[in-house]
């Protein structure tokens, strides 16, 4: 009788080199679960060599199962010879498992992506911190998927992640404040009346350009394109406005002015 060919009453009986390729793994696995008396060959051949029947293999993929799911040998082996447990409780266990299993995955999946996420906005930032700090409405991961689309083959985006990627929270904290500090007296200067050009007028471009600079180097040329940036995006023209009317126009007029004079 040849090897795996089935016998006139049905069964199909495998050798143990044809087990180990059917199942994956290797003849020494096979030959130490049969020593153990995990998973022991029922049939012989003429010639007096073990081979698997099919209740062997069934039983055989139990035990790879359980220890895909990291049981040890001797819990199997309780587990599979409990005399009170039929083939569907089994199932049922090896279901229930494998779908616990399957949720840390997800959760491991989840954490990943989170850490991917904050490695690619340079941010060490939780979701839920970003948040604190910056405000529910911010939009640091959809902004910096579009600056990546739009700058990411640029020496500005590659300074900008090298730079924040060791930022802590305090360090992003204290951009908050000053970004805060410095839109409120921009306001202030505009309700004021100071001329975009004028010496306190160029001076809040400076700043303003400094303030960018902590990320990337910009120069003039690169602030006025943010500047037009700033008025013809309406989410950065919201911002803006929402603490001071017509607050992103003033800015823009400004750092132009102040450009031109440089």
């Amino acid at each position: 009788m040849s090897e795996g060919d089935p016998r006139d009453d049905g069964r199909c009986e495998l050798t143990v080199g044809a087990t180990a390729g059917l199942v994956g793994v290797s003849v020494r696995t096979l030959h130490h679960y049969d020593a153990i008396g995990l998973v022991v060959p029922s049939g012989r051949t003429p010639a007096g060599y073990r081979v698997y029947h099919d209740a062997d293999v069934e039983r055989l993929h139990q035990v790879l199962m359980y220890r895909e799911l990291g049981f040890p040998l001797e819990r199997i082996a309780t587990l599979l010879d409990d005399p009170t447990a039929d083939a569907l409780e089994h199932l049922a266990v090896q279901r229930d498992l494998l779908n616990e299993r399957i949720a840390r995955l997800h959760r491991t999946v989840a954490a990943v992506e989170a850490m991917m996420n904050a490695k690619k906005t340079g941010m060490n930032l939780s979701a839920a911190e970003q948040a604190e700090i910056f405000g529910d409405d911010w939009l640091g991961e959809q902004y910096a998927e579009e600056a990546e689309q739009r700058w990411g083959d640029t020496d500005a985006w590659a300074q900008s992640r090298e730079r924040s990627a060791s930022f802590t929270t305090q360090d992003w904290q204290q951009v908050k404040a000053e970004t805060d500090e410095f839109e409120a007296r921009l306001a202030d200067a505009m309700t004021r009346g100071v001329r975009p050009g004028s010496t306190e007028g160029n001076a809040l471009a400076e700043e303003h350009r400094a303030q960018i600079a902590r990320f990337y180097d910009c120069d003039h040329a690169m602030q006025v394109c943010l500047a037009d940036m700033y008025v013809a995006d309406p989410r950065f023209t919201a911002h803006y406005d929402d603490i001071a009317s017509g607050l992103a126009g003033y800015l823009r007029a400004v750092i132009r002015a102040n450009a031109g004079a440089e």
